[in-house]
């Protein structure tokens, strides 16, 4: 890890300030919502108060530093990398390029594919499709080199399931009410300036984007006409609740749309296409079984992982969602399109796809800056940078530079460093399996201190932070296809809506090689904007 090019922060607290410091967290966090559903581990088993009790989520005592410069680049770029990953969504002979050297080793990707292919044999009923991203990005500064300015490198883009919008707006209030009581000691000179707390705008933002969708698609299609709703695609139970109220609950007072939760089980329970070609998704609540809503759009926040899919049944439900009218965010296609290998083809040096996919958008300009943020990464194949890429992850020392991911969302699912040949052995001979994985080179951030609390104790330390940034994206996908060239658009293809959506900044003690918060490893916190 890099040497600390930040000033001297957090300051130290006596035992008082610690304790009003904390009390005012607790008391904050849960009138405020910035909470999650205590794990099973810290309530009775078979409690009746399980799914009623609310506890403060993983959270940082104080705002960690981040770089200013770093901060403003990363949301500059986040439009062209939507624009980016429309543009990969979009051409489906690339990605058919892609997913089928997958398919025979990675079941997941080939079933997810399997969707695509069985609605695209009877057509797509719906031609808009809505992205909420995030783009995660880490700190660079290269230790052997002292002099350089730190720098931000991409971990990952994400494409479905983008979580934490809600209660990263919530944690950037909460660290700016604490230090609007004086909770945080002073120091000389001081570190937090008016100007180091930037507006998160992402529950604004992204509850706008999937307002916006449900507008974009029209009046109700049934006859006789039905009221018109959003569906929030869950997990049951789910810990991480709060944070995606915090995104429904204003579709339902600011924009007046019906919202509801329905789980990934029972999808085929509670939901209908009309036999019709207009194939009409309708959705009947099962605590009003006489009502019927169309559904306009259906917003995935379960479905992104294999553990989502134990039966024939539950792909299924997603095969019924997919070939439906109802706007899809993200669509299978937009889904495949976060995967890891998508990322390695673009980053991947001397690869020329990002300039092809951005040279028919309007952020061509933003190529340079884009592929600036990329590490290298490899894939583990037969080419030769896939060869050069073995023989890296193989070597007991060389090795210990970067990072073994697989083509799965959420966390815990990455090997690290010295773990990697041995993970590798136990994949057996035949390299066909390591074709599922990429390597990237690890990025070294530098050293920063901060304090988490989780589950009502501290730990203080050493840490490492992780920007996110949302992005908002609709676009009309045509009714052609990119004909096999990147980046070109098919007939009537266009993006609608682009913005960007707000930040997530998520710390993870340096010991954890993980920072997924809903995983358990890290906390949500918030940027306090230094000039380094």
């Amino acid at each position: 890890m890099a040497a600390s090019v930040y000033p001297d922060f957090p300051p130290k607290t006596t035992p008082e300030q610690q304790k009003f410091l904390l009390a005012n967290i607790e008391d904050w966090s849960i009138l405020n919502g910035l909470a999650v559903r205590p794990s099973a581990t810290l309530t009775s088993a078979g409690s009746q108060l399980s799914g009623a009790l609310a506890a403060t989520a993983p959270v940082t005592l104080f705002p960690s530093l981040f770089p200013r410069t770093c901060f403003d680049e990363a949301r500059a770029l986040q439009k062209a990398y939507n624009e980016l990953y429309v543009a990969i969504a979009r051409d489906r002979d690339w990605m058919k390029q892609i997913v089928e050297r997958l398919i025979e080793v990675d079941d997941f990707i080939g079933q997810l594919w399997n969707v695509h292919l069985e609605v695209e044999k009877e057509g797509y009923a719906q031609n808009l499709s809505l992205g909420l991203f995030r783009s995660d990005y880490m700190i660079h500064k290269d230790p052997g080199t002292p002099e350089t300015k730190p720098i931000i490198k991409q971990v990952e883009f994400n494409t479905i399931a983008s979580s934490f919008g809600g209660l990263s707006t919530k944690v950037s209030q909460l660290h700016s009410y604490l230090n609007s009581i004086s909770a945080y000691p002073c120091t000389s000179p001081p570190v937090i300036t008016p100007t180091s707390f930037p507006t998160n705008t992402s529950i604004n933002s992204l509850s706008l984007g999937l307002s916006t969708a449900h507008r974009a698609y029209g009046p109700s299609k049934s006859s006789p006409s039905l009221p018109l709703c959003i569906l929030f695609i869950v997990t049951t139970p789910e810990s991480n609740i709060f944070d995606q109220l915090a995104l429904s609950t204003p579709l339902q007072t600011t924009y007046g749309i019906p919202t509801f939760r329905l789980a990934f089980s029972s999808i085929l329970d509670h939901t209908s296409v009309s036999a019709n070609e207009e194939r009409i998704l309708t959705y009947s609540p099962p605590h009003s079984s006489d009502m019927s809503y169309e559904v306009s759009l259906i917003y995935f926040r379960a479905g992104y992982s294999p553990d989502h899919y134990p039966s024939s049944t539950s792909w299924h439900a997603r095969f019924q969602l997919e070939r439906s009218a109802a706007i899809k965010c993200p669509s299978i296609l937009t889904h495949l399109a976060g995967s890891k290998k998508i990322q390695q083809e673009l980053a991947t040096p001397n690869s020329p796809h990002l300039a092809n996919f951005l040279s028919c958008t309007s952020s061509s300009d933003m190529v340079d800056r884009i592929r600036s943020t990329f590490a290298a990464i490899y894939p583990l194949d037969s080419t030769p940078e896939g060869e050069h890429a073995i023989r890296l992850a193989t070597d007991a020392k060389l090795c210990e530079g970067y990072v073994l991911k697989p083509q799965r969302e959420g966390g815990g699912n990455n090997v690290y460093g010295s773990k990697i040949p041995a993970f590798l052995r136990g994949l057996g001979d035949d390299q066909q399996k390591w074709r599922s994985h990429i390597l990237m080179e690890l990025i070294k951030p530098p050293t920063l201190w901060n304090s988490i609390f989780r589950n009502g104790k501290v730990q203080s330390g050493e840490v490492i932070g992780e920007l996110g940034v949302y992005g908002v994206c609709l676009w009309r996908n045509g009714h052609g296809d990119a004909g096999g060239k990147e980046g070109a658009e098919g007939n009537d293809g266009e993006v609608l809506e682009n913005w960007e959506a707000g930040f997530l900044l998520r710390t993870k003690g340096r010991e954890s090689e993980e920072g997924g918060v809903a995983a358990g490893f890290g906390a949500v916190d918030s940027p306090c904007l230094v000039d380094v």
